[in-house]
């Protein structure tokens, strides 16, 4: 991790809620990389299991949207890949 951190928030699946936290996160080509720490004491990131959820998180002073999906890599270990939706085009004159 590079030392970054953002808040996301997401719609839990089961109980229509909307939660915030805050996690670490790396910049990658296309999106974000979260490495969930201590994933077997925490609930979120199941969220973004299977086909993955709708995901937001504040990158570079703005909001930005996206889709998240977790992995469970070897050794307990949970990565979550977020593919972002394009920024909105800014009205430029």
């Amino acid at each position: 991790m590079s030392g970054r951190l953002t808040v996301v928030t997401y719609t839990g699946r089961r109980s229509g809620r909307t939660f915030s936290t805050p996690v670490g996160y790396r910049r990658v080509a296309d999106g974000v990389t979260i490495a969930v720490a201590l994933p077997e004491r925490k609930l979120w990131w199941r969220n973004f299991t299977g086909e993955g959820w709708p995901i937001s998180l504040e990158l570079d002073g703005s909001e930005r949207t996206g889709h998240a999906v977790a992995r469970v890599e070897g050794k307990g270990r949970v990565t979550i890949s977020v593919r972002l939706d394009h920024p909105p085009a800014t009205n430029s004159r």
